[in-house]
């Protein structure tokens, strides 16, 4: 029996609802490809709905949105209607980009270094704001994000790095107060995945060199393993998972 045609009963999240945000990116488009291979009803939103409906076979996957992760209305709005219309939400998923601007500190504009900090708290408390109220109703859920710090960093990365360490702070707290509402709170961390960055991308070459190169396996994660890790954390198989982050570096990132 080939992959795409599994039994039902087989599935990891047969009858889960599911939001991505970010899902125009790579990486949310792995986990939305992934969470309907599963089995679940995705939602896809992103700020452009275009972006999102081009990709015939993203948009295959599920219903597609426009929707601005920083704006508390409208994702407030796209939960509440989801719910409406489904009964449930199980799984939320923020893969959106931080706008940063990777320069040394020395040298970076202060309204630069704090752009991508700000993005991420803004975006990550909101959306996870949004399906805590619905999943805490059900006394179940998952809250997924990507990014995920370490103890290692790079020079010249801006606030890029802290915003990922920010992330993490952000995720034990949401962890420790949802955790008695039955509600799984979990960051994904990859090291970076080269299939995710544009071929026409200056120096991509090099940079897919240095990203393997980090790697204790010799090869970074793909977007089909993010989508496949993804998927398994969110399902009841990982129930034990909370308050913790899932490393799919390849051993790039040594905890």
């Amino acid at each position: 029996m080939q992959r795409n045609e599994r039994c039902v009963t087989d599935m990891l999240l047969r009858d889960k609802v599911a939001v991505v945000y970010g899902a125009s990116g790579p990486v949310g488009g792995a986990a939305a490809r992934a969470f309907a291979r599963e089995g679940a009803r995705v939602f896809l939103a992103g700020r452009e709905k275009a972006r999102l409906d081009k990709d015939a076979g993203l948009a295959a996957t599920g219903e597609t949105a426009s929707v601005d992760a920083h704006d508390e209305e409208a994702v407030n709005a796209y939960v509440d209607g989801i719910v409406a219309r489904t009964g449930r939400l199980d799984i939320s998923f923020n893969a959106t980009g931080y706008g940063d601007v990777q320069q040394p500190l020395t040298e970076i504009a202060l309204e630069d270094f704090l752009q991508p900090i700000a993005n991420a708290m803004r975006t990550q408390f909101l959306t996870t704001r949004a399906a805590a109220r619905h999943m805490a109703e059900r006394r179940s859920g998952v809250v997924l994000a990507f990014g995920g710090g370490g103890t290692q960093t790079l020079p010249g990365l801006g606030g890029f790095k802290i915003a990922l360490d920010a992330l993490e702070g952000l995720r034990r707290q949401w962890a420790c107060e949802l955790g008695a509402q039955g509600i799984r709170v979990v960051t994904l961390k990859s090291g970076g995945v080269p299939e995710g960055i544009p071929a026409d991308f200056p120096g991509r070459a090099e940079i897919e060199a240095e990203l393997v190169g980090t790697t204790l396996l010799g090869r970074p994660a793909t977007l089909e393993d993010v989508g496949d890790v993804a998927a398994f954390v969110a399902s009841d198989h990982a129930r034990t998972l909370t308050s913790t982050d899932v490393n799919i570096s390849c051993g790039a990132i040594v905890d």
